[in-house]
């Protein structure tokens, strides 16, 4: 059986097949894996062909996330788990690893309905924060990751959850495609904002007129919470029973602390999809491999 390059990759970064790591590092990768330092029997051993399709960006994904609970979940752990269509793949490694006996004794703690329900399935144990408020790992994707690892999270609609879980992490682990780094946050991805129903316009005119958000256009999140997208008449209502606002910025984000520190300080803002300073590593899948940065 002929296999992509980029999975092939993926099975180098196990520590059963290590050769494929490339020697030198930049300093702000800890590990890579690159098909192009591959030997002539490698490829053979693992039937890698140079014309080989390129992955799908749901391939990308399950590589990040079967690595992250393979790398950074041990028996014994109280793990976060993350919302999105690449947390997704985590959560399904971590219920194969509980289910065959690689791993044991592990509680989680689901940042949204619909992870709590596909852990359910699974048969993981899960836990909350009101009685487990210390976590060894947490696992989620990003929406945009910039260079200083600072995250634009909330597309599908969990921040509030996510960062309550996350903060509480002694390891949060970011997981994405190399689709999701940028040089600056805003312009790619429109950065969320949960607010409460209460006078939500009121709120949303206040968050346009901070100094860090000039320049902004808010738009009030429409149909489905899970979604940036206006899929519906209705206003979209999160798993707290609160309303989304969505920034789209023309521009990089010049502070993104600073704007954090604004939104969170403004009455009616519950929280924001900005989490700086919090991550630990990310896990970066793209057509060479995968790479780490910390």
């Amino acid at each position: 059986m002929k296999i992509s390059a980029a999975f092939a990759a993926l099975l180098a970064s196990s520590s059963q097949v290590a050769a494929f790591a490339p020697a030198k590092l930049a300093p702000s990768v800890r590990y890579s894996t690159s098909i192009l330092s591959a030997t002539a029997a490698q490829k053979d051993f693992f039937g890698i062909t140079d014309s080989a399709p390129a992955l799908s960006q749901d391939e990308l994904k399950k590589m990040v996330g079967y690595k992250s609970v393979d790398d950074y979940v041990k028996s014994g752990m109280v793990v976060g788990l993350g919302t999105g269509s690449t947390a997704y793949y985590a959560v399904e490694r971590l219920g194969q690893l509980l289910k065959d006996g690689t791993l044991k004794d592990i509680v989680a703690i689901p940042t949204s309905i619909r992870t709590k329900e596909q852990a359910e399935e699974l048969g993981i144990p899960l836990v909350t924060l009101d009685t487990h408020s210390k976590l060894d790992v947490a696992i989620d994707g990003a929406d945009e990751v910039d260079p200083d690892l600072n995250l634009v999270k909330g597309g599908g609609g969990a921040l509030l959850r996510e960062k309550m879980v996350e903060v509480c992490a002694d390891k949060f682990i970011v997981i994405v495609d190399e689709s999701k780094l940028c040089d600056g946050l805003g312009p790619g991805f429109p950065l969320p904002v949960e607010i409460t129903p209460f006078c939500h316009e009121h709120t949303i005119r206040t968050i346009a007129a901070l100094p860090s958000c000039a320049g902004c256009d808010a738009v009030l999140r429409m149909g489905s919470s899970s979604s940036n997208v206006n899929d519906g008449d209705e206003i979209a209502v999160t798993d707290n029973g609160n309303y989304i606002v969505d920034l789209h910025f023309k521009e990089a984000i010049k502070d993104a602390p600073t704007m954090a520190t604004e939104l969170k300080n403004t009455v009616g803002v519950v929280d924001h999809g900005l989490f700086c300073g919090m991550t630990t590593a990310v896990i970066i899948a793209g057509s060479d491999g995968i790479s780490v940065k910390e």
